[in-house]
C-alpha cells in the first residue's frame, strides 16, 4: 500500500483516523500500532514476521545493555550483527549468489539462480532499530521497557516503508507525551497534500517517460531524448522521494508526532557537500553519526578523513543496493567529496556563486545516470550517446509537448528557485507575509486543488511507481 493510492487516501486513512481520534488517549498508540501492522501486511504478510522479530531482538539487546553495563559492548555487537546479517541476506544474498554462479558457469550460462524477495522497507526500520540500540549504550537514551512502545518507534506506518529514518532519542518523549492540536492537524493535512502533488503530478508524469527511455536503452533513442530522460529522472527521483517524505511527515504531524526534515532543497546546493546536507538528510545524519565520527571524522589527520568518507559513501552505495553500479555511485560521490576537502572546495567559494551551483549539478545528473542504470556497460552507453549522434529512431518530439514543457518548468522552479523568491519578500515584508508551513484559508484552497487534481490522475491512470521501495 503507499501514500498516492486510492485505498489508502479513501479507506486506510479515513480509518486510522476516525479510529484514533474517538479513542480514549491511553489506547491511542495501540491504534497506531494495530494500523501500522495492517499497513505492512497488506502488501507482504509473510515479511511482518520478519520485522516483529527485528523489533523483538532490538528491545531485548536495549534492556539487556542496560542491565549488564559490563557486558554490554558484547551484546551492542551481537545485537547490530543480527540486524546486519538479516539486512545483508535479503538485501544482498541473491547478488552474491548470482555473482559466484557466474565465476563457476561455463560459456557464460549462469543457471537458475535462487531469488529472495527484498521486504520493503528493511534498510529503513533496520537503521532505525540500530540507532536505537546504539544511542542506549552510548547512554544517550534509556531503554524502552515497553513492547509496545518499541513496535511503535519501528513500525509507526508513516515512515516505515521510506523513511526518514526516526532516530529513537528524537521520538521517545513524543511516544507518551506528545500533543495533537487542530492547528498541527491542519499543518499536517497541509503538508501531506504537498507531497502528494510532488508525487502524483509531477514525479508520476516524469516516470512515464523516464522509464520508457530507459527500457529502450541508449541506442534505440536519440541524442536529445536520451538528454531528456536524464533530466527528467534527475527531476522524478527527487520529486518521488521528497514527496514521499512530505507525507510522511504530515502524517505524523496529524497524530500529533514531529519528524525531522529529510530534503531541504538540495538542487540549489553549490558543492557536493552542500548536496549531501540537503539529500535525504536522515540517511546522511545516520552515517554521519553512527559510522563517520566513530571512525574518528576529520579529527585524525588528512589521510583518515579520506578513508571515513570513501568508507561512508561506499556503505551509502551499498544501502541502496549490491549492484556494482550503487557501490560505484557511491565511491563516486565520496571522490568529489574529497576533493573539495583537498582544496577544490575553497576554490569554489571564491568564485561566482553561478559555478558552484553548475559543478554540483553537473556531477549530480552523472551521478543520477549511474544510479538509475544500475549496469555500467549500460552507463557508459548512455553517457557517450549524449554527446554522439548514433541514429536513434526514437525522437525528442515522442515525449516533449506542451504539457511536458510545463511540468519541467514547474519541476525546476518549485526545486528551491521559488521558496527562495517567497523567502526573500518575506524579508523585504516583515510581518505581511505569513510563514512557510502556516495554515491560511488560501493555502488551505490550494491544497485542496492539488488534492482534487491528484485524486483524478490517480482515478485516469494508474501508473504509480515509486522509486525507494527498493531499498
Amino acid at each position: 500500500m503507499v501514500f498516492s493510492s486510492m485505498l489508502f487516501l479513501w479507506i486506510f486513512l479515513p480509518l486510522v483516523l476516525a479510529a484514533y481520534y474517538i479513542s480514549p488517549r491511553k489506547i491511542r498508540n495501540g491504534i497506531l500500532v494495530f494500523f501500522s501492522l495492517l499497513f505492512y501486511a497488506w502488501g507482504e504478510p509473510v515479511y511482518i514476521f520478519l520485522m516483529l522479530f527485528s523489533v523483538g531482538v532490538n528491545f531485548a539487546g536495549g534492556i539487556l545493555i542496560e542491565k549488564n553495563p559490563g557486558k554490554k559492548k558484547k551484546i551492542l555487537i551481537g545485537t547490530v550483527c543480527i540486524n546486519l546479517a538479516l539486512l545483508g541476506y535479503f538485501k544482498y544474498f541473491s547478488t552474491l549468489v548470482e555473482a559466484i554462479s557466474g565465476i563457476f558457469a561455463s560459456d557464460g550460462d549462469v543457471g537458475t539462480v535462487f531469488q529472495v524477495a527484498l521486504p520493503i522497507g528493511i534498510s529503513f526500520y533496520t537503521f532505525q532499530a540500530m540507532s536505537y540500540v546504539i544511542d542506549v549504550y552510548r547512554g544517550e537514551t534509556k531503554a524502552q521497557h515497553n513492547f509496545w512502545h518499541m513496535l511503535l518507534y519501528i513500525s509507526f506506518f508513516p515512515q516505515l516503508i521510506a523513511g526518514p529514518i526516526v532516530k529513537y532519542k528524537d521520538i521517545a518523549a513524543q511516544i507518551t507525551g506528545r500533543k495533537e492540536t487542530v492547528q498541527k492537524f491542519a499543518s499536517g493535512v497541509m503538508r501531506f497534500c504537498w507531497g502528494l502533488g510532488k508525487k502524483v503530478i509531477l514525479a508520476n508524469s516524469f516516470a512515464k517517460v523516464v522509464d520508457d527511455i530507459f527500457k529502450y536503452g541508449p541506442y534505440a533513442v536519440s541524442r536529445k531524448a536520451l538528454w531528456l530522460g536524464a533530466i527528467l529522472y534527475m527531476l522524478q527521483i527527487y520529486y518521488d522521494f521528497s514527496g514521499y517524505s512530505d507525507m510522511a511527515i504530515g502524517l505524523g504531524k496529524m497524530f500529533g508526532f514531529e519528524f525531522q526534515e529529510n530534503f531541504r532543497y538540495p538542487y540549489v546546493a553549490r558543492s557536493v557537500q552542500e548536496f549531501w546536507r540537503r539529500w535525504h538528510i536522515s540517511l546522511s545524519s545516520w552515517f554521519r553519526d553512527y559510522v563517520y565520527i566513530p571512525l574518528g571524522g576529520n579529527r585524525e589527520g588528512t589521510v583518515c578523513t579520506y578513508r571515513n568518507l570513501l568508507i561512508v559513501f561506499f556503505l551509502t552505495g551499498m544501502w541502496h543496493g549490491a549492484g556494482m553500479a550503487f557501490l560505484l555511485w557511491g565511491l563516486y560521490y565520496g571522490l568529489f567529496l574529497i576533493l573539495e576537502r583537498a582544496g577544490l572546495g575553497k576554490k569554489l567559494e571564491k568564485l561566482p556563486k553561478a559555478v558552484g551551483w553548475g559543478y554540483t549539478m553537473v556531477v549530480v545528473f552523472f551521478g543520477w545516470i549511474l544510479f538509475r542504470a544500475e549496469d555500467l556497460s549500460l552507463f557508459f552507453a548512455y553517457v557517450r550517446n549524449l554527446f554522439v549522434s548514433h541514429g536513434g529512431i526514437i525522437l525528442l518530439s515522442a515525449y516533449l509537448d506542451g504539457k511536458m514543457l510545463l511540468l519541467m518548468v514547474l519541476g525546476v522552479l518549485l526545486a528551491g528557485i521559488l521558496q527562495k523568491l517567497y523567502e526573500k519578500c518575506r524579508s523585504c515584508f516583515p510581518g505581511k507575509i505569513p510563514e512557510a508551513g502556516v495554515v491560511t484559508v488560501p493555502r488551505i484552497l490550494a491544497c485542496a486543488a492539488i488534492f482534487w487534481i491528484c485524486v483524478t490522475m490517480l482515478v485516469n491512470n494508474s501508473y504509480n511507481p515509486f522509486i525507494y521501495f527498493r531499498f
